[in-house]
């Protein structure tokens, strides 16, 4: 594992999507993590993890088999004017693409396309790193799955720092591709981050954004206020909630501590600002 800053994909990487308002992230993001020792030495490194899609829990996630749109007979034309007119189009192929019906050309682009998607799926997926954060620091499920069964932690981060995050869009069906700019080397990075970016309608309680780094297995160090709050699970120990404090106190001075507990009138968890006194910090205070 390496510690690096961000690193832009180079240009034979997926490229990564231009910020626009429908995909403009909300100030904060979030991060659950469960008490042990990578995380607690991320926290230390100030550094976010980026990892292997291979890794997640969804085997759908980022290997989705993306849907091929049929393309019209205005399309196919297109497609073969765009060939025929490079002049590095080999000889067997321009006169083959003379031949061939329209209707074996749509049959033919479309095979193609398909195998260009499992392509940047398969070397998406060997070789990206991925990060991933929420919306929201008080989603039961996430602090059940993500967060140690509420006996871990949440990180706040200023979204400010961070290059190009993407929204993770829900949905039942495949996201659906437009074999056209695929084919005439004209695709844009939205269509293709899609394949990376659509998960399950069942997964849509995590209200997930992304980052995306040049590699896998890489961590990315962030200065100190971008992390802006730490939540702690209302099952975590004394223990464990002094050693992350004493950890941040050293060296994330505006970091916000908010202690987290059981509603006991309904299913939610509530937080409550706290400040830290080490146990030297207290003694002192008392003389």
């Amino acid at each position: 594992m390496t510690r690096s800053s961000f690193i832009f994909p180079d240009a034979s990487a997926p490229p990564i999507p231009v910020m626009n308002a429908a995909n403009k992230p909300p100030s904060s993001l979030y991060k659950y993590a469960a008490f042990t020792a990578q995380n607690l030495e991320n926290l230390k490194n100030q550094a976010i993890y980026f990892n292997s899609p291979r890794n997640f829990n969804d085997p759908y996630d980022c290997s989705v088999t993306p849907t091929i749109q049929i393309p019209t007979d205005v399309d196919v034309d297109s497609i073969r004017a765009r060939y025929l007119a490079d002049p590095t189009t080999p000889i067997s192929v321009r006169e083959q693409l003379q031949r061939a019906t329209t209707e074996r050309l749509r049959q033919m682009f479309m095979n193609s396309a398909k195998d260009v998607a499992a392509a940047k799926i398969k070397e998406f997926s060997d070789t990206r790193g991925v990060s991933c954060f929420s919306e929201s620091c008080d989603d039961l499920l996430m602090w059940a799955h993500y967060g140690g069964n509420y006996r871990g932690f949440c990180l706040e981060f200023d979204t400010s720092y961070f290059p190009n995050l993407q929204k993770v869009h829900y949905s039942t069906a495949m996201p659906s591709f437009d074999l056209v700019p695929i084919l005439k080397h004209e695709l844009e990075a939205s269509d293709f981050m899609s394949m990376f970016s659509s998960k399950s309608l069942s997964w849509a309680y995590e209200r997930e954004w992304r980052a995306f780094h040049a590699e896998v297995g890489t961590s990315y160090g962030y200065p100190p206020e971008v992390l802006t709050g730490v939540y702690f699970g209302p099952e975590i120990s004394r223990a464990a909630l002094e050693i992350i404090c004493l950890i941040l106190q050293g060296q994330n001075e505006g970091v916000i501590f908010w202690q987290g507990t059981r509603n006991a009138n309904t299913f939610k968890v509530d937080f409550a600002q706290f400040d830290y006194l080490s146990y030297l910090q207290a003694k002192k205070a008392r003389t």
